[in-house]
């Protein structure tokens, strides 16, 4: 990826726009590396010209007759989606101009692995290299996962990588396994500090589990329970990521700070990071009681404050908002990061 030419450097004043990217023939050609679009045995000889061609130019126009003389009907949809898609980023001239095109239009008729490749693209500048927890906690703004929690501690797994680790080892849950072993099996290593620095080199990023675990509650006996937070919560670094996603695309400055519960009687605004934490803070925001197993999804809660109150709706200014993370039932997390750019409370001047 490349920065949009004729940006601002200059930071801070008006940010929007610097640093977002371009649409690079390296990034295209990644997704014509997708199943969707790579060939197949089955392949007929027009698809395999197609694919070479624009493996070598993937900004080269394509006819109308080069669509149809694929023998596959399937083949032609997904090849027409990646050039409608194509086209699309580079007439909004960014990544990020097409996304927030995207998310503010209402219903998103593009595939999710194309939003997930655009999200993956966008993020990767904006972490730490050298921090591995929020290299791996910005996998969840692009990857779905697989979470389990047992005895208060949570683990959150690739779901592709999980899956695969499920059908080899022949277990339903391999997640769960590892939390009750309290341990990582062979191929699966949990993220702490004692394996950090092994991250950076690893051959499989999405092997890796990221313990979101925010407090640990020791006891200490007679009755006595000492908690004390993580200091290396995958919470805490995706709070960090989060912080520049926000800035990035809207130029506002929010410190994101992992929560343990919402004690606000005074509570005016919530955004849930996904679809059930959207469904589980609306009700819990209603007052309606939820049983043990449903509540226990919401794995992460999180406290946004605006640094500058008057960039927010005057209506909630200065009021903090708060943001859900939770699992469904099929132990699945799909973050959605779109969803702190269209429903925080930002004034209509910024």
């Amino acid at each position: 990826m490349h920065e949009a030419e004729g940006e601002t450097t200059s930071g801070e004043a008006d940010p929007i726009g610097e640093r977002w990217q371009r649409a690079e023939p390296d990034f295209l050609r990644g997704l014509l590396a997708l199943p969707e679009l790579a060939l197949v045995a089955e392949s007929c000889p027009a698809e395999r010209l197609l694919h070479e061609r624009l493996v070598v130019e993937p900004t080269r126009a394509v006819g109308d007759d080069e669509l149809e003389a694929l023998a596959d009907a399937d083949a032609r949809d997904n090849y027409a989606t990646f050039l409608a898609f194509r086209d699309a980023v580079e007439r909004a001239g960014t990544l990020e101009a097409h996304y927030l095109a995207l998310v503010r239009g209402g219903r998103i008729a593009l595939p999710p692995v194309f939003l997930d490749r655009m999200v993956e693209a966008i993020v990767a500048p904006l972490v730490d290299e050298a921090n591995p927890f929020e290299q791996r906690a910005a996998q969840l703004l692009h990857r779905s996962q697989r979470v389990a929690v047992v005895d208060g501690r949570v683990l959150s797994a690739d779901r592709e990588r999980a899956d695969r680790a499920n059908e080899a080892a022949g277990t339903f849950d391999v997640v769960r396994d590892l939390l009750r072993a309290g341990a990582a099996i062979e191929d699966m290593p949990i993220l702490g500090a004692a394996n950090a620095r092994e991250f950076a080199h690893a051959a499989d990023p999405q092997a890796w589990v990221l313990d979101l675990t925010h407090e640990i509650a020791n006891d200490l006996g007679h009755g006595l329970t000492f908690t004390m937070a993580r200091a290396h919560s995958g919470l805490a670094a995706l709070a960090r990521v989060l912080e520049r996603w926000i800035f990035h695309f809207l130029a506002v400055r929010a410190t994101i700070r992992p929560l343990a519960r919402i004690d606000d009687p005074a509570w005016r605004w919530h955004v849930g990071l996904d679809a059930e934490a959207t469904l589980l803070l609306n009700a819990l925001y209603r007052g309606e009681a939820f049983d043990d197993d449903r509540l226990e999804r919401l794995v992460g809660l999180f406290r946004l404050d605006f640094v500058d109150p008057r960039e927010m709706r005057a209506d909630v200014a200065g009021r903090p908002v708060y943001l859900g993370l939770a699992f469904d039932a099929a132990q699945t997390l799909k973050l959605k990061p779109q969803n702190l750019l269209v429903n925080l409370p930002v004034a209509e001047s910024v």
